[in-house]
């Protein structure tokens, strides 16, 4: 008996030793490395992406949104019934608009109450559209994913700074801008459908993608940076440029030939070789 309260302690000393190696283990070079922050994959920080998402509606625009959402809604529905009726398999574009549902049509409904109501800013939490909606946050959650799926809702998460005890970053609300999805318009009634755009707009839109091209091509790295992107991820890479750029203006791997060295002369030698004896 006293054998095996002894081999018991030695295991369980042996339990103990290996469990404490495991918490003081480092982790290994370009494994993940858990922070401990509740902050969510994709997330930017708040208030350095609101001025460039945000968009005003145009007048009439957020009621357009909806009747092309309760049009896709239907459409949907008449997708996945002649596709079970011809025993095929949904394409992607019908897949996303038959994964619509009454709720994620509700949902949006709110969302673009909302976005004309306040002037495009939409930031609801999820308890905010439960309650507005009548429906659960699993729900909310759900009809969320297939609006953005189906291309009606463009999401973007986002983390706050806190202060005091904890975490130093903290997940807040997410924005929201509701669109009209290009791929699913041919699904859509032929009046819920935009009118094309002129000649004109598209060689201008071209015109002035190209001459912003060309003033991105003349920036340093630095300044590129500044003007793509913003927020502590745009200081960085900033900050990076600054120390390309002085690495580039202080080292020369390519010298400038003279612009005259093709002459050929003779008897002479030294700089004056690029120029004809008198």
């Amino acid at each position: 008996m006293g054998a095996l309260d002894k081999g018991a302690r030695i295991g369980a000393v042996d339990t103990t030793r290996s469990a404490a190696a495991a918490e003081t283990r480092t982790p290994r070079s370009g494994g993940l490395h858990r922070t401990g922050a509740p902050v969510r994959r994709g997330s930017v920080e708040a208030g350095t992406v609101e001025d460039s998402f945000f968009a005003v509606p145009a007048r009439g625009e957020t009621d357009r949104l909806l009747r092309a959402a309760r049009a896709a809604l239907d459409a949907g529905r008449r997708v996945r019934r002649t596709a079970r009726a011809e025993g095929r398999m949904l394409e992607a574009a019908e897949a996303a608009l038959a994964g619509l549902t009454a709720g994620a049509v509700r949902v949006f409904e709110e969302i673009c109450t909302l976005a004309r109501l306040n002037g495009g800013k939409v930031f609801p939490t999820y308890d905010h559209l439960a309650k507005a909606t009548a429906l659960g946050r699993a729900t909310v959650a759900r009809a969320l994913a297939a609006l953005e799926a189906a291309g009606f809702l463009l999401r973007q998460r986002r983390f706050c700074r806190t202060t005091g005890v904890g975490p130093r970053y903290r997940q807040t609300s997410n924005i929201y801008r509701p669109l009209l999805p290009g791929r699913l318009l041919r699904f859509l009634p032929r009046s819920l459908r935009p009118a094309p755009v002129p000649c004109d707009a598209v060689v201008h839109q071209r015109q002035a993608a190209a001459e912003l091209a060309a003033m991105r091509a003349m920036l340093s790295c630095k300044e590129l940076a500044e003007v793509t992107l913003g927020g502590a991820l745009g200081r960085v890479l900033a900050s990076l440029g600054a120390a390309i750029d002085r690495a580039a203006c202080e080292s020369h791997f390519d010298p400038q030939p003279l612009s005259e060295s093709y002459i050929k002369t003779k008897n002479v030698v030294g700089l004056t070789g690029q120029r004809h004896p008198a």
